[in-house]
């Protein structure tokens, strides 16, 4: 703890969010070091070397990704916002087209020369909410304006959407979900957004029943809805899922002593949270669920107290983003949504999650900086400031 303490003094912004990352990040180790044992042997090395030429190195990444973000000035994202849509955009269509194919959907580009892959979603949440905050910003003093307002911000959310729900439907509906949040903490009509939430449905449907993954989604809903009904087969992932559970209790069978890493698809992400409670128990579950809260709370005090709009739409939308995320992820591990393959923020195994989820963090803790450099000053809503 003396360690921990002399690393938060030398950094800057909330320190609740620090302390939380850094748990997180502990968690995420220890959790990931046990569940990756059978993926270890299917790949012919040891967990340790896994853990230490993958996980652990981006783990260490990531915090310092954050250390460096929260320094910048948040309010240069507003530029940066621009570029990154820019770049976005055309990459999310090359991944629909040339993706690399992995798990049957095409979320992936393999970077060149160093041949690892990226999934492109993860910049889009970044960019589409950071680009957001700014169109919000900007436009308030026409923000009732169809034609001024209204077309040109949901015309990149439309679009956005679009291209992640083709193969990942459910990261588009969580970042569809956001941008609505922060429409109307931004002010635009509610008759709007009511028709952009209809539009969305039509489009939601369009790719179900038609989109390339059609029959995957419309099995997972199935499976989920009604198991009774399902091959086993179709409802495996849930199945062990809920092993883990029934079989941690209160206390859990202790660190690195589960047997459901052994049958779980993907212990090691997707289903990470249910190693923590077989291996931690209800304590150890109830523990991350109190992390998470802690967090939406502190951002939600960060969001009232910045003394610009565009600090505080940024910090509103990276902190649902975050909160809405992990607890899909562990809704699905519990069993109270149909299986998806959304990570544990901060806690599952995954280069670029690790890395822009990081980024999504010292964004926020940068307008935390702001707040504390600057003093407490609550925005009114519906009295939002033009950014300078």
């Amino acid at each position: 703890m003396v360690a921990i303490n002399r690393l938060l003094d030398k950094t800057k912004g909330d320190r609740w969010i620090w302390l939380i990352i850094i748990l997180l990040s502990m968690i995420s180790i220890l959790t990931v070091y046990s569940a990756t044992g059978t993926y270890a042997y299917k790949t012919g090395k040891t967990v340790e070397k896994i853990l230490l030429t993958k996980h652990l190195i981006f783990v260490v990444m990531g915090i310092g990704m954050i250390y460096i973000a929260h320094l910048l000035d948040y309010k240069y994202y507003a530029g940066i916002s621009k570029i990154l849509m820019i770049i976005t955009i055309p990459l999310l269509f090359y991944t629909a087209i040339f993706g690399a194919n992995i798990n049957d959907a095409s979320r992936w580009v393999k970077i060149p020369v160093i041949g690892l892959t990226f999934q492109t979603s993860d910049l889009a949440k970044i960019a589409l909410i950071t680009f957001l905050a700014r169109m919000l910003t900007r436009k308030q003093e026409n923000i009732k304006d169809v034609k001024k307002a209204f077309i040109p911000i949901m015309g990149s959310v439309c679009v956005v959407f679009v291209l992640i729900a083709w193969a990942n439907l459910s990261t588009a509906l969580m970042l569809f979900g956001v941008s609505i949040l922060l429409l109307i903490i931004g002010r635009i009509s509610i008759k709007q957004i009511g028709m952009v939430c209809a539009g969305g449905a039509v489009l939601l449907t369009f790719i179900v029943f038609l989109g390339p993954r059609a029959e995957t989604y419309k099995s997972r809903v199935n499976s989920f809805l009604h198991p009774e009904k399902q091959h086993s087969d179709k409802t495996y992932q849930a199945d062990q899922s809920k092993i883990a559970l029934a079989t941690g209790g209160v206390f859990g069978k202790g660190p690195g002593n589960s047997t459901q890493r052994n049958f779980l698809p993907h212990p090691y992400s997707d289903f990470i949270f249910a190693i923590i409670v077989e291996e931690y128990g209800l304590l150890g579950a109830f523990t991350v669920v109190v992390l998470y809260l802690v967090l939406l709370y502190r951002c939600v005090r960060i969001v009232t107290q910045s003394p610009k709009a565009f600090g505080a739409l940024l910090a509103a939308g990276l902190s649902f983003s975050l909160t809405i995320q992990a607890f899909a992820n562990m809704a699905v591990a519990v069993g109270l949504g149909p299986v998806t393959g959304v990570p544990l923020p901060l806690v599952s195994m995954g280069g670029t999650s690790m890395i822009f989820t990081s980024i999504a963090f010292g964004i926020i803790l940068s307008v935390s900086r702001d707040v504390e450099e600057k003093g407490s000053k609550k925005v009114i809503v519906g009295e939002i400031p033009a950014m300078a």
